[in-house]
């Protein structure tokens, strides 16, 4: 992505008459929005209703309007969304689409406060840590503060970490949160107030930020002069957020501020596809906006282009239990299809085998095995069907796995750039260090806490290495020598570099490094695409690279692959066959949901977003007999989202056993 110029070359200019087919392109909701280009719009997106394409017909009509494209802010929740908008754009209205901003939060905040955070004490070479690197750091503060040496039970760094970002994210005071959330931890709150004040400090000692700082500092970079706050907000006259809905409230805030002097806002979302309040979203920013930009005009988009009218009846049906919604009905031009089907299992072993039987038949009716999802409340729930597909030959991938960029090679690696972009980064000079042999904990804080110090660490590591004798870190100074002598460097120059030195280490300490050097080749290949290193860094915090080949390897049948995937992690997904599995009351909802209206809320959009991925065929799978130990009762029941969904919406089916692997089915 390239930096921003906030200072656009002029302020509009003329274009030709519209040559854009939009009349052909856009329904009539769709042309409503695309036309009403200034003042706060909130558009309320259903499900599969073409709302990237409204976007893209949008910035378009923006620009053939006249408005500057480097005037216009295009957040998104992925900046390859992002990106591949804008790629669309530029189909419509050319190159001027290459000046439009996009983004995400985050990435907007890193540019705009390398290039601004002098202004608020930040130093403009920051590093940026991953959530992993974050309490790696809370750990090590935490040691060094004594809680464990306190004689109670204390949060692990990961919940710690949770703790601190709930704080940002929810816009509350740490007591609020460990009394809310936590309250286990109650008597600790003392200590972990103190300990977030180190951890604040530490990040500011050693120029190191967070995901959430990213946030927090834009909103303090916007508070902290007004000229400032005048230039940023004129630079972005018009705004575009997708996906309003898994927004937070300091992200709502830091939108407020950009638009106050001009209020051309849209916000694009479906509230009834708010599924992420785990990640701090709040399902009140979209429902919540007409008062926090007043004079809001909602439109909404209900015109279904993904799955057939059988699927977007019950689905509609479905949502309109819910407590609070902006009421809308999906609606699809196709009319017909199959019902969607309730399957009843005599228990968890009968629903994967109806599964892995009901995929093969597909599969001889010409369905790709790439064109069927099987989409679980939580990831354990799919494991008994994974051991049944892998009876069959049938080859899949799992969706929520761990990503390339949280695998310890690639952190390793990265780890040797980081140092050289930012010398302060004592995380990664003891990630670096701890591979060293003969280097343990005590030893790396020694070397870490005085190599930070250091304007030229190499040759101080090389004097350390020759006291110590230790070959392995004698090595390492050499890799720091060679590569901070070559500072202007290519990114993947430098990776090679580091890699050369690397791989001897990966080779010892993975059985499986095979494995692993495909995945730092593939890094490689990314990094050939830059030219500077911070951002390059940056890019591959804020916008990693999906899967590791770690995690995905398998054979594939005929180059085809199953989609074993939990809902979360399924949303803006579709497939032309979805099965739904665990469909029974106290799993879906959990039993531990249903005593909180919220919670329960929730889980209710989250069943909606299971429904509408599917286009053609519906499979709602639940068994019976089931034990749950924290409702302390037998569960037998479908889902109570489909008490009050007429029969007529559904197709029933009991499974009647016939072998290990065929079904007959009685209809209910």
């Amino acid at each position: 992505m390239k930096p921003y110029v906030l200072t656009p070359s002029q302020d509009s200019f003329l274009q030709p008459a519209s040559r854009i087919d939009y009349e052909g392109a856009l329904n009539a909701a769709q042309l409503e929005v695309v036309f009403s280009l200034d003042g706060p719009l909130l558009v309320i997106a259903g499900a599969g209703s073409g709302k990237t394409q409204t976007l893209v017909y949008r910035v378009a009509r923006l620009i053939e309007q006249g408005v500057h494209p480097s005037h216009i802010l295009l957040l998104t929740f992925t900046r390859r969304a992002a990106q591949e908008m804008l790629q669309r754009v530029g189909l419509l209205v050319g190159g001027r689409s290459d000046q439009v901003r996009g983004g995400t939060f985050h990435s907007v905040g890193n540019i705009l406060l390398r290039r601004y955070g002098q202004s608020i004490g930040l130093d403009s070479s920051f590093t940026i840590m991953d959530r992993s690197d974050a309490e790696d750091v809370i750990h090590l503060l935490r040691s060094e503060y004594g809680l464990h040496e306190k004689g109670r039970r204390v949060p692990r760094k990961n919940t710690i970490a949770e703790m601190f970002s709930k704080t940002v994210n929810t816009l509350r005071a740490l007591d609020d949160v460990i009394f809310g959330d936590y309250a286990h931890f109650v008597e600790l709150i003392d200590d972990l107030n103190h300990l977030q004040k180190a951890y604040q400090n530490y990040k500011a000692k050693h120029s190191l930020v967070d995901f959430d700082d990213l946030l927090v500092k834009l909103d303090e970079l916007l508070d902290s002069e007004a000229a400032l706050h005048e230039e940023i907000s004129k630079a972005f006259r018009y705004m575009l957020v997708d996906e309003y809905q898994d927004t937070n409230f300091l992200q709502a805030r830091i939108l407020q501020k950009l638009a106050s002097p001009h209020n051309n806002i849209m916000a694009v979302g479906d509230e009834a596809q708010s599924i992420y309040s785990f990640r701090g979203a709040t399902f009140r920013n979209i429902m919540d906006f007409p008062n926090q930009f007043p004079g809001t005009r909602v439109i909404k988009l209900e015109e279904n282009y993904r799955s057939t009218q059988p699927i977007l009846n019950l689905a509609n049906e479905v949502i309109r239990g819910a407590e609070e919604s902006y009421d809308k009905r999906l609606f699809s031009r196709r009319a017909e299809g199959a019902m969607p089907v309730l399957v009843r299992a005599e228990d968890e072993n009968a629903q994967s085998r109806f599964v892995v039987q009901r995929i093969l038949e597909l599969r001889e009716e010409g369905t790709a095995l790439n064109d069927i999802a099987v989409l679980v409340r939580s990831s354990y729930q799919a494991f008994d069907l994974e051991i049944e597909l892998g009876k069959r030959g049938i080859s899949f991938i799992k969706r929520g796995g761990m990503r390339l960029m949280e695998t310890a090679h690639v952190k390793d690696l990265l780890a040797h750039l980081r140092v050289v972009e930012n010398p302060h980064d004592a995380v990664s000079w003891n990630r670096i260090l701890m591979l060293i042999e003969g280097i343990g904990p005590k030893k790396s804080a020694q070397i870490v806490a005085q190599v930070v110090q250091e304007a030229s660490p190499g040759p101080w590591l090389v004097e350390v290495a020759r006291r110590m004798r230790s070959t392995g870190l004698a090595a390492f100074a050499g890799c720091v020598e060679q590569l901070n002598e070559t500072p202007t460097s290519s990114p993947a120059d430098l990776l090679s570099l580091a890699s050369a030195y690397y791989l001897p280490i990966l080779k010892q300490r993975y059985d499986d490094y095979p494995k692993r050097i495909r995945d730092l080749d593939h890094i490689q290949m990314i990094a050939i695409r830059y030219d500077l290193l911070q951002v390059f860094l940056s890019d591959m915090t804020l916008d990693p690279p999906n899967e590791s080949v770690v995690d995905s390897e398998g054979e594939l049948l005929d180059n085809e692959r199953l989609v074993l995937s939990t809902i979360h992690s399924a949303k803006g997904l579709e497939w032309s066959c979805v099965f739904l599995l665990w469909l029974l009351d106290g799993k879906f909802p959990s039993s531990y949901s249903i005593f909180s209206n919220h919670e329960l809320e929730e889980e209710r959009r989250l069943f909606y977003v299971a429904l509408t991925r599917a286009k053609h065929l519906l499979y709602l799978n639940y068994p019976i007999n089931i034990y749950d130990r924290q409702a302390g009762a037998v569960l037998s029941r479908p889902s109570r989202f489909l008490d009050d969904v007429s029969s007529t919406l559904l197709d029933s089916w009991v499974l009647v056993d016939g072998g290990m692997s065929e079904y007959g089915i009685n209809d209910i």
